[in-house]
């Protein structure tokens, strides 16, 4: 299968795939990330193929609504690569990238790197911030029920692994506990470019929202 054509494809199969998903981890989120991860590919030195792969593919089966498997996402991807006949090396560092890019793996020690995984980070990272960032919060807090904020809680700084992937604080905390956190996190100085503007937007935000709360 020639490249745009498996593009396309996989493109179609994420979007069949996703069709019923939480509104702030649906096609539409796949979608930016995709866009994102191409803007910032121009600038890098990378293989284009599994850049765009591994964005379509990155939240096919996001272990946050699969009991917390964090294999699943890469499972299912390889698997959909090799039924389409995918080059096995690519498949490898797609499911790689897939296993590696989210902010709970940071929470690890980083055994694998490489400028497509930094690329594609980069691009989900970018759609965790900003205007986009606030609003998939709030769609996510709301889908788990999940207080707007609580001045009686303070956000958890110093969180495990296990503390961020079981945490039910309320979304304001989820800002100082990730959302601000990332501008610092990003690879590629695209990324950072994009990412300083996002991130002054949510401090601003924040400014408005404590105004409004009387805080």
């Amino acid at each position: 299968m020639e490249n745009n054509s498996l593009i396309d494809a996989t493109a179609q199969f994420v979007r069949n795939t996703l069709q019923n998903a939480e509104g702030g981890h649906d096609w539409w989120h796949i979608h930016r990330v995709w866009t994102n991860a191409k803007l910032i590919a121009q600038t890098e030195n990378a293989d284009t193929l599994t850049v765009e792969l591994a964005a379509l593919l990155h939240d096919i089966a996001d272990s946050k609504f699969h009991n917390g498997d964090e294999e699943i996402g890469p499972a299912t991807a390889g698997k959909y690569l090799r039924s389409v006949n995918v080059d096995e090396a690519i498949a490898e560092h797609v499911q790689q990238i897939i296993r590696h890019m989210s902010f709970k793996a940071s929470f690890d020690r980083q055994t694998f790197h490489s400028p497509e995984l930094a690329i594609v980070q980069d691009a989900d990272r970018l759609d965790a911030i900003g205007a986009i960032g606030i609003a998939r919060a709030f769609t996510y807090g709301g889908f788990k029920g999940r207080e707007l904020y609580n001045p009686e809680i303070k956000p958890n700084l110093n969180m495990s692994k296990e503390e961020y992937k079981n945490s039910s604080a309320p979304t304001i905390n989820h800002f100082y506990e990730k959302l601000l956190l990332l501008k610092d996190k990003m690879n590629t100085q695209t990324g950072k470019k994009l990412a300083q503007q996002r991130h002054d937007f949510m401090e601003t935000y924040l400014q408005q929202f404590y105004m409004e709360c009387g805080s």
